[in-house]
C-alpha cells in the first residue's frame, strides 16, 4: 500500500499518540470529575463537577463554555435538567471553575485533517489519539461549534449519575429497593407507600454515595426539555441590564487604561511626549512598551483623550510596503511555483485535466476584523505574586497559564474571572489584550486597572481572517456531470498561526484542516478531485473567525459549483442534486428547498443557491436580490438545516439568523482595508454592518433527526455569500470572484 505524506504525517500522530496515551475506554465515572471541583455554599451540596443541588431544591449547573450570544448558558444545562428531571424553573447556572474534566474534547478530536466520513482503521486511530491528547491537555476552549457535541455525553451523564445518586439516597431514608422508585420534576416518590422526598432534602445524603458505574439515559420518547424552548436563562439579566460583560466590571480603586499600538504590524514606538501626557488632566501614569504606549488614568476617557491630544510616534519598520494586493500577488507566485500540500487526492485529477477541455476560476478574498460589540478590554490586579483578573475570554486555562508565565508566577496564583462576552466570533481566544494589561496593571501594584481598547484601536489591532486565494480547474463528462475537480489554494495556517502567537517557541508545522476544511472532503461526487494548499507567511496576524476555512471556502466552492453548472448547461439545483447521493443528508437538506427554487421569481429579482456542510451540520440557502439604483438589496433567505439531535430549538432557528447576518456583513462590506502595512478601517463608519434596514426576511426550517448533535453557532455563515454572489451572476450575467460584492 501506497501511504501519502499527509497519511504518512497522520499515522505518525495516531500511533504515537496511541501508544503514550493507549488506555481503556472511558467509563461514566470517568466524565463526572471530582464533587470538590464545585465550591459549595451552606446548604448545598455538590453531587459531581457539574452540578449542585441546594436544601430548597434549586440546582446550579455549572458551564465551562463561555457565553457570547449562542446560548451555552441554557442548551448546556437543559442535558443535565433532562436527565436529573428537575423543573427548569429551579435551574440556574454559573460559570464553571478551571478543572480539566471539562477540557474541550470535542472541538480537537474535530480538528484531524481527514474527512468526517472516513471511518479507516488510520482516521479511527488518528481520532483516538487526539482524543486521548485532548483529556490530557483538558483544554477548557469555546469554539469551533463544539460546545453542545462537546457537553452531549459528559453532561447527561452527570445529570443521570446525580439521579441516580438521588434515587439510592432515598432508597435509604424509606427503607424500600430503589427499583420501585421513581425521580420526576425534582421529587423521588415511592407509589406503593405514597411518601415522596424533594431532591433538597436528599442531597446532602446523595452527594456522599458513590456514583454509579454505569447510567441509563432517558430514551427520546421521554425528552421534555431537549427539542423544546425553554426560556433562556442568560436573558432576564440581559434585558434587566443586570448582566456583567468584561466591559462592566468595576473595582474600588480602580484605574482605566487607553493604549496607542503601532499601526504597522511590527512597528515599534519611536518617541512619546511624556511629559506632554502625564500633565493631562486625571493622568495617574504612562505606560510605554516595545510596540506601545498606554495612559492609566482616573477614567478611560481621561486617558483615551491624552493619547488623543499627544499621539505617540511609532517607526513602521519592515512591513510597510504590505497589503492585500501584494499579499495576493505572492500567493498567486506560490501557487504558480508548484504543488502544495494535498489533503485530498482521489483518483487522477491532474492526469484527467491535463489535454482535455476544462474551465478554470480564480476566487479571493480580503482580511476581515471581527468587530465584536464589546470592544477588548481586560481588568488586571497584580500584587505580592498574585495576579486577579477579570475578563471575557474562549480558553480560561490557557490565558491562565499565560497570565502566570507573563508574571513568572504559579498557575494557582492567578485567578481569573470569565463575565459573559459581548461577541467572541473567534477573537477571545487570543490573550493579546490580557497581556497588555498585566503589563500595565503590574507598573501599579495592588490597583486594579481595566484596559479598553478604542473601537479604533480594536479594528486596527485584531487577529484577521487571512486573506485567501484560491483556484479551480475542473473537467465536465459526456453526460454533463464533473468527472474532475482540482482545486489549489494559498494562505497562512490559521492554527499554526494561533498556536504561535501564544507559544513562540513550540515548533509548529504538519497539515491544518483549517487550511482546506470546506474546500476538501466536499459531498459532490466527482470521480477525480484533487485539493491542495500552499502555504504562506503573512505578516499580518491571523486568527479564527466565525466558521474560520469553511467562511471563505464555503464561498469558493459553492460559487464554482454554480460556474460548473453553467458549463454543463443545467440548472444549478439540479446539477447539485446529480452530483448528491440519495442517502445523503446534503440530499436530503437540499430537496427541501425545490419548491422555493421552482416558485416564479418576482420581475427584477433572481435567486441564487448555496449548499455547505460545516461542523457536523449540513445548511442550504436560498438568497433572493435585486439591484436598485446601483444598491444590492437582499430580500429573503430560505435557510433549511440539519443539525443533527435539535438541544433548544429556538436557539438554531437564532444562530441561522445570526450567522446569516454575519455573513452578509461580510458579503457586501467585509475588507478591513490591509494597506501601507496597516489596517486602514477604523469604526463601524467605514467598516460596515449589516442594518435593520437592510435585514432580509429570513424562513429557517429545521429537519429533525436523532444524530448527534452538530455545531449551530458557525454553520449558517458559509452558505450566505455564495447563495448572494449566486443570485447576482444570474442577475446580472456577470460572475464575481472576490468579495465583498459591489454593484
Amino acid at each position: 500500500m501506497t501511504l501519502s505524506r499527509r497519511r504518512f504525517l497522520l499515522s505518525g500522530v495516531a500511533i504515537g499518540g496511541g501508544l503514550l496515551l493507549g488506555y481503556g475506554l472511558l467509563k461514566p465515572r470517568d466524565l463526572l470529575g471530582s464533587r470538590t471541583v464545585l465550591d459549595t455554599a451552606p446548604g448545598e451540596s455538590a453531587l459531581n463537577a457539574w452540578l449542585r443541588i441546594a436544601a430548597d431544591g434549586r440546582v446550579t449547573v455549572a458551564v465551562p463554555r463561555a457565553e457570547m450570544g449562542q446560548g451555552v448558558y441554557t442548551a448546556l444545562p437543559m442535558l443535565v435538567a433532562e436527565e436529573l428531571d428537575v423543573p427548569w424553573a429551579m435551574v440556574s447556572v454559573e460559570q464553571a471553575p478551571i478543572a480539566k474534566v471539562y477540557g474541550n474534547i470535542a472541538a480537537l478530536v474535530a480538528s484531524v485533517p481527514l474527512a468526517d466520513h472516513d471511518h479507516g482503521p488510520l482516521a479511527r486511530s488518528a481520532r483516538f489519539a487526539f482524543e486521548r491528547t485532548a483529556r490530557v491537555l483538558g483544554l477548557q476552549a469555546t469554539g469551533g461549534s463544539s460546545s453542545v457535541r462537546d457537553a452531549w455525553l459528559p453532561m447527561r451523564t452527570a445529570g443521570a449519575a446525580a439521579r441516580a445518586m438521588l434515587l439510592s439516597a432515598a432508597a435509604a431514608r424509606l427503607k424500600v429497593p430503589a427499583t420501585e422508585l421513581d425521580a420526576r420534576d425534582g421529587v423521588v416518590t415511592h407509589a406503593a407507600s405514597q411518601r415522596s422526598l424533594a431532591y433538597g432534602a436528599l442531597a446532602a445524603e446523595a452527594a456522599l454515595l458513590e456514583p454509579p458505574r454505569e447510567v441509563t439515559f432517558k430514551p427520546r420518547t421521554a425528552w421534555r426539555l431537549i427539542g423544546h424552548s425553554p426560556p433562556r436563562l442568560d436573558v432576564p439579566d440581559k434585558v434587566t441590564g443586570a448582566a456583567q460583560f468584561g466591559i462592566d466590571v468595576v473595582q474600588h480603586g480602580m484605574l482605566y487604561a487607553a493604549i496607542r499600538i503601532a499601526p504597522v504590524f511590527g512597528g515599534r514606538v519611536a518617541g512619546v511626549d511624556h511629559d506632554a501626557l502625564q500633565a493631562a488632566a486625571g493622568v495617574h501614569s504612562v505606560v510605554r512598551s516595545a510596540d506601545a504606549v498606554a495612559v492609566v488614568a482616573g477614567s478611560w476617557w481621561q486617558a483615551e483623550n491624552a493619547l488623543r491630544m499627544t499621539p505617540p510616534e511609532f517607526d513602521d519598520g519592515d512591513h510597510a510596503a504590505l497589503s492585500t494586493a501584494s499579499v495576493l500577488a505572492d500567493y498567486g507566485r506560490a501557487l504558480d511555483g508548484g504543488a502544495g500540500f494535498a489533503y485530498e487526492d482521489q483518483g487522477d485529477a491532474v492526469a484527467a485535466l491535463e489535454g482535455a477541455a476544462s474551465f478554470s476560476a480564480e476566487y479571493q478574498v480580503p482580511p476581515l476584523a471581527h468587530a465584536c460589540m464589546e470592544p477588548m478590554n481586560c481588568t488586571v490586579r497584580v500584587d505580592d505574586g498574585r495576579a486577579e483578573i477579570w475578563c471575557g475570554n474562549q480558553a480560561p486555562d490557557l490565558w491562565r497559564l499565560l497570565a502566570a508565565g507573563a508574571l513568572d508566577i504559579a498557575q494557582d496564583q492567578v485567578t481569573l474571572h470569565t463575565p459573559l462576552l459581548g461577541g467572541g466570533f473567534g477573537r477571545r481566544i487570543e490573550a493579546d489584550v490580557m497581556l497588555r494589561a498585566i503589563d500595565i496593571a503590574r507598573t501599579v501594584p495592588g490597583t486594579p486597572v481595566k484596559l479598553i481598547y478604542s473601537r479604533e484601536q480594536d479594528v486596527q489591532h485584531d487577529s484577521y481572517r487571512p486573506p485567501v486565494l484560491s483556484r479551480f480547474t475542473a473537467r465536465l463528462d459526456e453526460h454533463g456531470k464533473l468527472l474532475a475537480w482540482h482545486n489549489r489554494i494559498a494562505s497562512p495556517s490559521v492554527n499554526q498561526a494561533v498556536i504561535g502567537r501564544a507559544f513562540p517557541r513550540l515548533p509548529l508545522g504538519g497539515p491544518d484542516r483549517t487550511n482546506v476544511e470546506g474546500a476538501a472532503w466536499l459531498a459532490y461526487d466527482i470521480p477525480h478531485r484533487r485539493i491542495d494548499h500552499s502555504q504562506c507567511a503573512l505578516a499580518l496576524p491571523v486568527g479564527f473567525w466565525r466558521s474560520v476555512g469553511h467562511s471563505h471556502h464555503g464561498f469558493f466552492t459553492e460559487c464554482f459549483m454554480d460556474e460548473a453548472s453553467a458549463a454543463a448547461g443545467r440548472d444549478p439545483f439540479e446539477f447539485r442534486l446529480a452530483h448528491l447521493p440519495a442517502d445523503t443528508r446534503e440530499h436530503r437538506v437540499l430537496s427541501q428547498l425545490l419548491a422555493v427554487w421552482s416558485a416564479p421569481v418576482p420581475a427584477g429579482r433572481a435567486r441564487g443557491l448555496a449548499l455547505h456542510e460545516s461542523f457536523g451540520t449540513v445548511v442550504a440557502q436560498i438568497a433572493e436580490v435585486s439591484i436598485n439604483a446601483d444598491q444590492l438589496s437582499v430580500h429573503r433567505v430560505w435557510c433549511v438545516v440539519d443539525c443533527g439531535t435539535v438541544v433548544h430549538r429556538d436557539t438554531v432557528i437564532a444562530q441561522m439568523q445570526s450567522g446569516i447576518v454575519f455573513g452578509l456583513s461580510a458579503a457586501l462590506y467585509g475588507d478591513a482595508g490591509y494597506e501601507a502595512g496597516r489596517i486602514k478601517r477604523q469604526n463601524f463608519s467605514d467598516y460596515r454592518l449589516l442594518t435593520l434596514a437592510q435585514m432580509p426576511v429570513i424562513d429557517v426550517q429545521i429537519i429533525d433527526s436523532d444524530a448527534p448533535p452538530g455545531g449551530i453557532g458557525e454553520p449558517g455563515v458559509p452558505p450566505i455569500a455564495p447563495a448572494v454572489a449566486n443570485a447576482l451572476a444570474r442577475l446580472t450575467g456577470k460572475r464575481q470572484r472576490r468579495l465583498p460584492l459591489v454593484v
